[in-house]
């Protein structure tokens, strides 16, 4: 029996098919890398850890501020959260304005945890 010219085709396009879509899976990352910091862990981690610069700072800080008490504080792990940054950090804020729709300053995060 011998195969037409597009069944070897079929059958090559199959097997190229399989060995892409094997590589592709190979490359992907399968586990969280220990320094990710996009966790729900790790951003209710660095959530407390804003929390807390807030209300030691009594929330009269701006927001340049924060992020260095933020930085300052002894449970902030610098390796674990070396990307985090202003950007970062206004996101967080932003993340909390969202979950308690009534408070949409830093003064009033500290009103509200104190």
């Amino acid at each position: 029996m011998e195969l037409s010219l597009s069944t070897w085709m079929m059958i090559i396009f199959i097997i190229a098919l399989i060995i892409g879509i094997w590589k592709i899976y190979v490359f992907l990352p399968n586990r969280a890398l220990p320094d990710d910091d996009t966790t729900k862990e790790a951003t209710q981690e660095l959530e407390s850890l804003m929390i807390h610069a807030i209300v030691k700072h009594k929330g009269s800080l701006d927001q340049a501020a924060l992020f260095d008490a933020i930085r300052e504080l002894d449970g902030f792990d610098r390796k674990r959260f070396w990307r985090f940054n202003r950007n970062r950090l206004e996101h967080l804020l932003n993340r909390y304005y969202l979950l308690h729709p009534k408070i949409d300053t830093i003064e009033g995060i500290y009103l509200n945890e104190k």
